[in-house]
């Protein structure tokens, strides 16, 4: 879960505890009003202890009134916030108190980051990183920016005196790119084309196109099948770029980009996300993969954050959730 979502969950479990003033709604108010993220945040965090005893939603049998106020300027991610939780969303009906899961998760998605290949990448002008299933890597560049590889993905990175140049073979990685006017960072997925000079933005490269994710700064993406048609995208939108000529399809949605980024922290972030698309998101990052085996279950909507290397655990909140069978045949987890 984001540290803001974390915040968020305080913020109500605080709220609910009946220890209120004046004072902490002066600075409830300050916090929401400081960003749009933390207005979603905590809306989401009020539907959430809505739903459900105010020990399920803050995990391990820990009441509300045991839960101290946040400070405004909170950044760090408090202890006692939920590690996973999970809603099933049906179009006819709203969420039931008793289908929202609370399951306290353990360990992270492993990261492989070794010394050796550290120091290689910061001082090679030229780099090829690969990472396998379930494994991320965040390597420091030469020219003071870093690249965050996402699991099964492969970039291959060439920086020159005029340009920096970063070509995504596979997979997704996001960029948190040192300022140089002098030298403009490229990615290439296909032919997308990604632009910053000092910024941070994320691309995957998708079967038709690739998606792109802008945390920081400003980015151009375009096709370079049509190079005089570039897009500006400001930080909090995401955009899809087709592989084909075609326009690009962009949206201001900052809470959105951040739950598709929580991969950089081993996590997995669902709203409102079907179980099919859940499922394949999960078998991303793991060899034990999770197999639906009724097909009109795929269709369920889930709400929900996970570590992205405990699919057993997403399993069992889907078995929670849905009543659906789970069984666990070797390197497989089927659901229903």
């Amino acid at each position: 879960m984001s540290a803001i979502d974390d915040i968020a969950v305080r913020w109500v479990a605080t709220q609910a505890s009946g220890v209120w003033d004046a004072d902490l709604q002066a600075r409830l108010d300050a916090w929401l009003s400081a960003d749009t993220r933390h207005q979603g945040a905590f809306f989401r965090a009020q539907a959430a202890w809505a739903m459900m005893d105010r020990a399920s939603v803050m995990g391990a049998g820990i009441d509300a009134a045991e839960i101290s106020p946040p400070p405004f300027d909170a950044e760090s991610v408090p202890d006692t916030a939920p590690d996973a939780f999970v809603v099933p969303l049906t179009a006819a009906a709203r969420p039931t108190r008793r289908g929202l899961l609370s399951v306290m998760g353990g360990g992270a998605v492993a990261a492989s980051l070794t010394a050796a290949f550290v120091l290689a990448a910061a001082v090679r002008d030229r780099v090829d990183l690969e990472t396998e299933v379930g494994e991320l890597r965040k390597v420091p560049l030469k020219d003071k920016s870093v690249a965050s590889v996402n699991t099964d993905s492969r970039i291959e990175v060439s920086l020159k005196p005029d340009r920096r140049d970063v070509r995504l073979v596979r997979g997704e990685a996001w960029f948190e790119v040192a300022k140089d006017k002098a030298r403009p960072f490229v990615v290439a997925a296909d032919t997308v084309r990604v632009r910053a000079v000092g910024t941070a933005f994320s691309v995957r490269k998708l079967a038709t196109g690739a998606v792109v994710l802008v945390s920081e700064g400003v980015v151009e993406v375009w096709n370079h099948k049509i190079p005089d048609r570039p897009a500006r995208l400001t930080a909090g939108s995401r955009a899809f770029v087709p592989y084909a000529p075609a326009p690009v399809e962009a949206e201001y949605r900052p809470e959105a980009v951040d739950r598709a980024l929580a991969w950089r922290d081993g996590q997995i972030a669902f709203d409102n996300d079907t179980l099919q698309s859940a499922v394949a998101e999960f078998n991303r990052y793991n060899a034990q993969k999770i197999v639906v085996a009724d097909p009109a279950l795929n269709a369920e909507k889930l709400v929900g954050w996970f570590r992205a290397d405990q699919p057993e655990t997403f399993a069992r909140a889907v078995h929670g959730a849905l009543n659906v069978p789970v069984t666990v045949d070797g390197d497989r987890i089927v659901i229903g």
